[in-house]
């Protein structure tokens, strides 16, 4: 079974319904494959979940009685934690100034997280990284490492 990094984009639909939420269901639930988030998508998470309360996609009620985006996050670490593997940032120096210097170009967070996919990648330790970002799925792809945009499940960038 594969392991998969998922990006915040592809994260934030296992805690608001829509498009892509189902697919990213079946990719935690797949019996023996491990999927990592970084330590930087729980700050993303935040702001998302932060957003979707101000716009009213995420009910005022429920967020109040769990304590806002903190609260969610929090409490979802339970969940998480049977589910899912924080990953270390970068490995290395180097590979870390390579990755974020082929990236230029790329929302900064973004960047980032894409940064920590390959050298997760480089490192043998994921096999797909998924994100909603299809502009990032083309560049992973490019970079050798496969990515699915939960989204548009049946097109995997080998």
């Amino acid at each position: 079974m594969p392991s998969y990094f998922l990006d915040t984009s592809a994260l934030a639909k296992l805690y608001h319904k829509e498009s892509g939420s189902e697919h990213m269901d079946r990719i935690l639930g797949e019996r023996g494959s491990r999927s990592m988030i970084s330590h930087l998508s729980l700050v993303e998470m935040e702001s998302v979940l932060a957003i979707k309360m101000r716009t009213r996609e995420i009910d005022n009620q429920r967020w109040r009685s769990r304590g806002g985006a903190f609260g969610l996050i929090w409490r979802s670490r339970e969940s998480w934690s049977r589910r899912l593997c924080l990953s270390v940032i970068c490995r290395s120096r180097e590979s870390c100034w390579f990755n974020t210097e082929c990236l230029k170009g790329f929302a900064p967070l973004d960047a980032l997280q894409l940064a920590i996919a390959l050298d997760l990648r480089q490192f043998e330790q994921i096999d797909v990284f998924v994100t909603a970002d299809q502009r990032l799925c083309r560049v992973a792809s490019m970079a050798g490492c496969a990515s699915i945009n939960p989204e548009t499940p049946g097109l995997v960038w080998p």
